[in-house]
């Protein structure tokens, strides 16, 4: 709609100016204002996301169990990435391997990673973050374990690899302390729990130092392993990440974890109810519909935009090629 000032030039109704700010930057507002307020009510009973509650609860006893334990299998994971710059040469005297051969037993470590984290990735998602670490500390042992006493150099090479599958499934540790931890503190948190790489490394080191000379890489890869079962002896003490249970609609089973950590950090949870953190914000119905009109009106020439993708990285190609950065 357009009106006619006194001079006779259109101009944009009164309407423009109600909302000078973007839609997007509006409804992304109103989501951050939903989030911070946990006594938001819903069906006239006050309501408590899982973010809330943890830092409501802040950082207590529950959560120091769940960084031990994930830290664990920190450690095992550079324990079995390190080893591989000590049995390398070891096994290459004992069999007489080629170079080449020598360096497939490193390779084909990674190439298993390669492939468990996709796969791990998936299982955690559809069955449970604990059903996730839980197999991947069984198949990193395991195949650990078993590499100690491999006959061959084929047996050794298909058990280095399933130990790269198990170690591909790191990340699903991480995400699930991650998932206990207050948001505010999860930076901090993070930064803490990958000391613990450099532990493992230390103590790998250490192990190959007192180990290696009197009893060969056989000992070094079947101790490295005891990390992995470690983790299989206190897997019956670990919950489900409670923001994968409300994801899931399991609201009764996320409370029930809530209820242990709150007693075990002898604090209590935030009154009302606990919901998956799904919420509907007022008028983002109605916002939706400018928000399309924003989207379509930037896919409106997609040639153009293409266009200056390509001059751009030509430009970026050019400019790292050019003398000043060489």
């Amino acid at each position: 709609m357009e009106i006619k000032t006194e001079t006779g030039h259109p101009t944009q109704s009164s309407s423009f100016w109600k909302h000078p700010f973007p839609a997007t930057w509006r409804l992304r507002r109103r989501r951050r204002w939903a989030r911070s307020c946990p006594d938001e009510m819903e069906d006239g009973v006050s309501t408590y996301t899982v973010d809330e509650a943890l830092v409501s609860m802040g950082f207590g006893k529950f959560q120091a169990f769940v960084l031990a334990y994930s830290g664990m299998a920190k450690i095992s994971e550079a324990m079995e990435m390190m080893l591989l710059s000590f049995v390398g040469q070891s096994v290459q005297a004992e069999w007489g391997l080629s170079a080449q051969e020598e360096s497939l037993i490193t390779s084909v470590v990674f190439l298993g990673m390669l492939v468990g984290a996709y796969c791990w990735g998936l299982v955690s998602d559809n069955y449970g973050r604990r059903v996730g670490f839980n197999f991947t500390a069984l198949v990193t042992g395991g195949a650990g374990l078993l590499s100690a006493f491999a006959p061959n150099y084929s047996s050794l090479i298909l058990l280095r690899f399933l130990v790269g599958v198990g170690l591909g499934g790191g990340p699903v540790l991480s995400s699930w302390f991650l998932e206990f931890v207050p948001a505010p503190n999860r930076g901090t948190w993070m930064v803490i729990f990958s000391a613990f790489w450099t532990i493992g490394t230390i103590m790998e080191a250490s192990l190959a130092w007192a180990v290696m000379p009197a009893f060969g890489w056989r000992w070094l890869l079947a101790l490295s392993s005891l990390p992995s079962f470690a983790l299989l002896l206190f897997y019956p003490l670990t919950l489900e990440s409670p923001r994968y249970l409300c994801m899931k609609g399991r609201i009764a089973d996320a409370l029930h974890v809530m209820e242990t950590m709150a007693r075990v950090n002898r604090v209590a949870l935030p009154s009302g109810r606990l919901t998956s953190g799904h919420r509907m914000e007022l008028h983002e119905i109605s916002d939706s519909s400018e928000t399309a009109q924003l989207i379509s009106a930037r896919k409106t020439n997609p040639a153009d935009h293409a266009s200056k993708s390509g001059i751009g990285g030509l430009n970026a190609i050019l400019r790292l090629l050019s003398p000043k950065f060489n």
